[in-house]
C-alpha cells in the first residue's frame, strides 16, 4: 500500500469500529471489546507507519475534489508533515490505552456498546482533523468531536451533574464555534480555496486583507475548544463523565485540536501582531488562573482538569511566541502525563467504588492499597512539575526557552511584549503547578480522611496500561534532540537561565507545600475535626482557639469534613474560596449573559402567549361569531324565507321612494 492509502485507513478504520459496535452493540456483545480496541490498535499501527515514512522530511500531501460548488472549492485531503505525524501517533496511543483500560473500568457498565462506539468515533474525529488537509473537512471532525463530547461527558445521565456538565460543554463550545466558523469561510475567501497550503501561501504573498479580524474569530473557536480563558468553564465540570474519557479528552482529542490547530495556521496568526498579543495574554491568564484553582480542588479530576488548562495555556504560550515546535513538544509530552494521570485517577476511583468523582479529603492508606496507582502517579506529577529528567521538563522548558528568546530581542517570531507575558505567567505557573501536583500527591497517598471500602485488586487492563504511558512520561523528553527534524527544526534543547529559574520554582513550590501541610497536619492533631470542618476557610491558629474554647465536637462521619491537613487552604488563605469556585467567571457569565438571554425569553414567551396569540384568537373568535349568526338565520322553513323577502322589498321600496321624494 502507498503511504497515502495508509494515511486514509488511519481515521477510517475507528469509524468502521464505531458503526460496527453500534449495529452489533445488542445482537452480538461479545464482539463489543474487539470492535473497540481492534480497530484503535490497527489504526495506531498504521499512524506508526505512516510517521516511519513521512520521517520528518516533506509533506505528504494528496487532494481530490468532493463535489464541484461552483465557487470555493472543498476537497478531501491529506497534508501529513512532521507534526501530524507525531500527533497522529499519540492519538492512536492513547485512544488504544483508553479502549483498554475501559474494558475494566467499565466491565459491568450496561451503555459499555454505545460508550466504546462512541469513543471510537471521536477518536476518528480526531484524526480527522490531524490528517486533513482541507479546512472544511478538518471542520467535519472538530464538530464530530463536539457531538462525542456531549453524549460522553453525560454517560452517566441519571445524575443531573453530568446531565448539566454535557450541555455546557457542548454550548460553550459551540459558542466559540460560530466566529470560527466565520473565520474559516473569510480565510478561504482571501486564499480561493480551503486547502491548508494554498492558505498558508496566501498568507506568505501578504494576500490575507484583515489578519486580525481573522485571527480573532479563529481564535475564539480555539479558546472554546481547547479550554482556553475566557472559554474554558466547561472542562473542569466535565468531569462528571467517565474518567477513561476524561483522560481522552485531556490528553489526545479535544482539547488538543484548538493548539494544533493553530500551530498548523500559524502564519495565519503570525499576520497579525495583535493577534499574537492577545493570544499571549490568554495564554497568561489561563495558566495562572488555573493553577491557582487547581490549588484550591478537593475533587482529584476536578484538579487534573484545572491541570490540563494551565498546561493547555502554555502550549498557547509557545505559539504566542511563534514557536509551534516547542508547542506540540508540550502536546506530545502532556498527551502522556496527563493520559497517566486520569487512568491512575481512574483506579483510585475505581478502588473508592465510586463512578467518577473522589474527594481527595476522603482518601487515606491508597499507597498500599492501589500500588501501581501510586508509582505510576508519582511518575506523572514529577513530569507535570517539570522536574529533570522527567519529559514534562523538557517540554515546558522549550516552551519557557522560546518565550526568553522573544522577550529579549533574540527572535522576532513575535512582539516582545508576547515573550514577556508568557515568559512571566509560565514562571510564576511552575510555582503553582508543583504546588498542587505535591499536593495531590500528599493529600491523595498520605492524606488522613476516611478510609474507603477495599474494592479488591484492579483488573490487570487498567494496571498494565499505567505501567505502559509511565515509559514515555519519564523518557519522552529525552527526544529534544531529533524531534526539531520533525518541525521546523528550531532547537529544542533546554537553555540555561530558563532551566534554573523554572525548576528551582518548581522546587520551591513543592517544598513550601509540603510544609504548608506538616504544619496543618500537626495543627489538626490538636483542633477538634468538627471545628476544622465548621470553620474551614477560617484561620488556622483562630480556629484551634475557638475550638479548645468552646469544646466543639467532632463529626460522626469523618467524611463530611474537608482534610484538616489541606496545605491549599493555608497557601492560599482568603483567596481560596475564590479559587475553588473558579473566580466565580460561572456567576459573571451566568449575570452577562443567562440571566439576560432568560429575561429576553420570558419577554417573548409574554408576547407570544398574552399578545400575539391574544390576536390569533381574536381573528378566529369574530367568523365565528359571524357564523353563529348567520346559521341562526338558517331555519329552512320556506314561509320564513318568503317573510324575510317581502320585509326587505318592502324596505327597498320604502327607501326608492324617500330618494326619489328627496331629490
Amino acid at each position: 500500500m502507498t503511504t497515502t492509502t495508509l494515511a486514509v485507513l488511519v481515521p477510517l478504520l475507528p469509524f468502521l469500529g464505531a458503526v460496527a459496535g453500534l449495529l452489533l452493540g445488542r445482537t452480538a456483545p461479545g464482539f463489543v471489546r474487539p470492535l473497540a480496541v481492534l480497530p484503535a490498535l490497527a489504526s495506531l499501527v498504521l499512524a506508526v507507519t505512516v510517521a516511519v515514512h513521512q520521517g520528518g522530511g516533506p509533506p505528504i500531501d494528496s487532494h481530490t475534489e468532493l463535489t464541484p460548488t461552483g465557487s470555493v472549492p472543498i476537497e478531501l485531503g491529506l497534508h501529513i508533515d512532521g507534526f501530524a505525524a507525531l500527533v497522529a501517533v499519540l492519538v492512536g496511543v492513547v485512544a488504544t490505552c483508553v479502549q483498554i483500560y475501559s474494558t475494566g473500568y467499565l466491565h459491568d457498565d450496561p451503555r459499555y456498546p454505545s460508550y466504546a462506539a462512541l469513543v471510537s468515533l471521536f477518536t476518528s474525529a480526531m484524526l480527522l482533523v490531524v490528517y486533513s488537509g482541507d479546512l472544511m473537512v478538518l471542520l467535519v471532525g472538530w464538530e464530530i468531536m463536539g457531538i462525542c463530547s456531549y453524549f460522553l461527558v453525560g454517560h452517566y445521565w441519571e445524575t443531573p451533574e453530568a446531565r448539566a456538565a454535557s450541555l455546557k460543554a457542548f454550548l460553550v463550545t459551540k459558542l466559540g464555534d460560530v466566529p470560527f466558523l466565520i473565520g474559516l469561510f473569510a480565510l478561504a475567501t482571501d486564499a480561493g480555496s480551503f486547502r491548508i497550503t494554498r492558505v498558508l501561501g496566501t498568507v506568505a504573498s501578504g494576500g490575507l486583507h484583515h489578519p486580525t479580524v481573522v485571527a480573532l474569530l479563529l481564535l475564539a473557536g480555539v479558546a472554546g475548544k481547547s479550554a482556553l480563558f475566557p472559554l474554558h468553564t466547561w472542562l473542569p465540570d466535565a468531569m462528571a463523565g467517565p474518567t477513561p474519557v476524561s483522560a481522552l479528552i485531556h490528553a489526545a482529542t479535544m482539547v488538543a485540536a484548538g493548539i494544533y490547530f493553530v500551530a498548523r495556521l500559524l502564519p495565519v496568526f503570525q499576520a497579525s501582531a495583535a493577534a499574537m498579543v492577545v493570544l499571549a495574554v490568554m495564554a497568561g491568564v489561563t495558566m495562572v488562573g488555573s493553577g491557582l484553582a487547581a490549588l484550591a480542588q478537593d475533587d482529584i479530576k476536578r484538579v487534573l482538569a484545572y491541570s490540563t488548562i494551565g498546561q493547555l495555556g502554555y502550549m498557547a504560550g509557545a505559539l504566542a511566541v511563534g514557536d509551534r515546535g516547542a508547542a506540540v513538544f508540550h502536546l506530545l509530552a502532556h498527551g502522556a502525563f496527563k493520559a497517566l494521570l486520569f487512568l491512575a485517577a481512574g483506579v483510585i476511583i475505581h478502588a473508592s467504588g465510586t463512578n467518577s468523582l473522589a474527594a481527595m479529603s476522603r482518601m487515606k492508606d491508597l499507597r498500599t492499597r492501589v500500588p501501581d496507582a501510586f508509582w505510576t502517579m508519582t511518575v506523572a506529577l514529577l513530569a507535570l512539575a517539570a522536574i529533570p529528567p522527567f519529559s514534562g521538563f523538557f517540554s515546558k522548558e522549550a516552551v519557557l526557552g522560546a518565550a526568553e528568546h522573544v522577550a529579549t530581542g533574540h527572535t522576532g517570531q513575535a512582539p516582545g511584549a508576547s515573550g514577556w507575558i508568557v515568559l512571566v505567567t509560565g514562571l510564576v505557573t511552575a510555582v503553582l503547578t508543583a504546588a498542587y501536583a505535591t499536593r495531590l500527591w500528599l493529600l491523595a497517598f498520605r492524606g488522613q480522611g476516611a478510609e474507603a471500602p477495599d474494592h479488591g485488586r484492579q483488573p490487570v487492563t487498567m494496571t498494565a496500561v499505567l505501567w505502559v504511558l509511565a515509559v514515555p512520561s519519564l523518557a519522552f523528553g529525552l527526544a529534544f534532540g531529533p524531534l526539531p527534524d520533525w518541525f521546523d527544526g528550531r532547537d529544542l534543547t533546554p537553555v540555561l537561565t530558563t532551566s534554573v529559574l523554572g525548576t528551582g520554582l518548581a522546587l520551591v513550590g513543592g517544598i513550601v507545600t509540603y510544609g504548608a501541610w506538616r504544619h496543618t497536619a500537626a495543627l489538626a492533631a490538636r483542633v477538634p475535626l468538627g471545628a476544622v470542618a465548621a470553620h474551614p476557610d477560617a484561620d488556622a491558629g483562630r480556629v484551634e482557639a475557638e475550638a479548645i474554647a468552646s469544646h466543639e465536637p467532632v463529626y460522626g462521619d469523618i467524611a463530611q469534613a474537608p482534610d484538616p491537613a489541606d496545605p491549599g487552604r493555608l497557601l492560599l488563605g482568603p483567596l481560596h474560596r475564590h479559587a475553588a469556585a473558579g473566580f466565580h467567571l460561572d456567576a459573571v457569565y451566568s449575570v452577562l449573559f443567562v440571566r439576560p438571554v432568560q429575561a429576553g425569553a420570558t419577554l417573548v414567551r409574554f408576547l407570544d402567549r398574552e399578545v400575539v396569540d391574544t390576536y390569533v384568537r381574536a381573528a378566529g373568535a369574530l367568523p365565528r361569531w359571524l357564523g353563529t349568526a348567520v346559521r341562526r338565520a338558517q331555519t329552512g322553513n320556506v314561509q320564513t324565507y318568503v317573510s324575510a323577502l317581502l320585509a326587505g322589498t318592502v324596505v327597498l321600496v320604502v327607501a326608492a321612494l324617500l330618494v326619489a321624494t328627496g331629490a
